[in-house]
């Protein structure tokens, strides 16, 4: 056998091994094709941001198997809580399947009774909605109980109030401010003591006509036999690293996610009259430049976004309870990835309930129908999006672009990328050149804002040559016309002449 065979066969093998060593996930499948809206409104295809990794169901864990999660935390050291909800307790564990420690006692004060949401402190304390007993459960970060909020004594909370706590947060005051079931005047704000402080964050109800009609030329009978509309509940909360609360609600089609301030303020959605200037919800399609993010059909499935979850870099994903997707946006509102959905597959959910992120971008979302906690890595794709999208969103813009090439070179379908590179080209004065990634983008505004700050720099660039021009027009006018009338004075003369003849 020659040398060459031998180095033809050594390669062969080395490219063998090479093979079973990398990573198969990288190029793994889901059970559905990844797709972005585009600025036509029409899902394109394009690159799955995340894919399935594995579920974790508690068979072969020292918990025990789950039943019927509801809830689910990270804790700062990327640990995971579970409100495993169907066995009345919560589950504290490490990625790695490692169970630390299980909340709630077999009796007593400490037993819980179908708890649907948590809150852990800095500190290690574990704040407990625990629904079936209609109170706060407050645990150390040993495991021990050591006291309960129940149903906070005042009228305000109005006659007949039933206190169904589902989900809660802690501010840096040590404030709880509460999601329970069933009441939509807004959040509850209790004291670290447990006493309420007032509502937090409330929705509001859209401008009516008939409702305005109903209240002006109806006797207070006739109003109180006619069903009051309320405002919508909210279903879900969560605090971000910066203390924003972030919450979802269901039974709208427009600012289903909102992030309310310390005050309370939504500073999410710029919208003013709450229906055409901040829509961010459902199965969605960008509209650059505002927060406005449609649902494919928001009439009939509007009441979708049942939990929320915010990474350390601002990037915002949404569960969607009605269509099973989880929607992924940046901080400015742009629509990044959409994945999941309903079915039995792995990947694809039953009835997903809560959703969460750890440090390294592994997203776990949890579906009570299946008992388990699905996790889903993100692609090489999507933490190329996300670092042209952070580089972007902190101001530094050309650096940005280069990371938004390799995302069209991996997706040519991915508009956002054209949009970015067209408004850092914008920023750098590069008018021309913007114009071009605008096109591309479909972004019509983006392009007239190009083409006038490029024709306006045209014009100041090429003034002397515009005025010359001008000039030479005006002159060759003015003796276009001198000759014309000269031509006409001939004509004039000649014709006098032979009439005199």
């Amino acid at each position: 056998m020659g040398s060459g065979s031998i180095r033809a066969g050594i390669g062969i093998l080395v490219i063998f091994i090479l093979a079973l060593l990398y990573p198969h996930r990288v190029g793994a499948e889901g059970p559905y094709e990844g797709y972005i809206y585009n600025s036509l409104e029409q899902a394109a295809g394009s690159v799955n941001g995340y894919l399935y990794q594995d579920s974790i169901d508690g068979y072969g864990m020292a918990s025990g198997p789950f039943k019927n999660p509801q809830d689910l935390f990270v804790a700062q050291d990327d640990t995971l809580y579970i409100a495993d909800s169907g066995n009345n307790r919560i589950v504290h564990m490490t990625v790695r399947k490692e169970v630390l420690r299980v909340y709630g006692d077999d009796e007593g004060p400490g037993l819980l009774n179908n708890p649907r949401g948590m809150f852990v402190a800095e500190d290690g304390t574990l704040y407990v909605a625990d629904t079936g007993n209609n109170r706060i459960a407050l645990f150390s970060g040993s495991g021990q109980f050591e006291r309960d909020f129940p149903v906070p004594d005042t009228t305000l909370l109005g006659e007949g109030f039933s206190y169904h706590p589902i989900k809660l947060a802690v501010d840096k005051r040590g404030y709880m401010i509460v999601v329970s079931e069933g009441f939509s005047q807004g959040l509850i704000q209790l004291t670290p003591d447990g006493e309420f402080a007032g509502f937090f964050g409330a929705n509001h109800l859209p401008f009516s006509l008939s409702r305005l009609l109903v209240n002006v030329l109806t006797t207070e009978e006739q109003k109180a036999s006619i069903a009051r509309e309320r405002p919508p509940e909210f279903s879900n909360l969560y605090q971000d690293k910066k203390g924003f609360i972030y919450t979802t609600s269901l039974g709208i089609p427009y600012n289903q996610v909102k992030r309310l301030s310390a005050v309370g303020v939504d500073t999410l959605n710029n919208a003013s009259d709450g229906k055409e200037s901040g829509w961010f919800g459902g199965d969605s399609k960008v509209r650059y430049g505002d927060l406005r993010m449609r649902k494919e059909n928001y009439i009939s499935q509007y009441d979708a976004f049942h939990d929320v979850t915010v990474s350390d870099d601002g990037m915002i994903t949404a569960l969607d309870r009605t269509t099973g997707k989880a929607y992924q946006y940046n901080s400015e509102g742009d629509l990044l990835f959409i994945f999941g959905g309903l079915g039995s597959q792995n990947g694809l959910f039953q009835s997903p309930v809560s959703i969460a992120e750890t440090s390294d971008g592994m997203i776990y979302i949890a579906d009570s129908a299946r008992s388990r906690i699905d996790r889903f890595y993100p692609t090489p794709f999507s933490r190329k999006v996300h670092e042209a999208t952070s580089l972007y969103t902190a101001g530094h813009y050309e650096q940005s672009m280069e990371p938004w090439q390799e995302v069209i070179r991996l997706s040519s379908n991915y508009e956002l990328a054209y949009l970015n590179i067209g408004k850092a080209l914008y920023k750098q004065k590069k008018f021309r050149e913007a114009m071009s990634y605008f096109r591309l983008a479909g972004s019509r505004a983006d392009y007239s804002k190009a083409f006038l700050e490029y024709r306006t720099a045209w014009l100041r660039d090429h003034f002397l040559q515009v005025v010359a021009g001008l000039f030479a027009l005006y002159i060759a006018w003015k003796l276009a016309r001198f000759k014309y009338r000269l031509a006409r004075a001939g004509r004039t003369g000649r014709e006098t002449e032979e009439g005199v003849n």
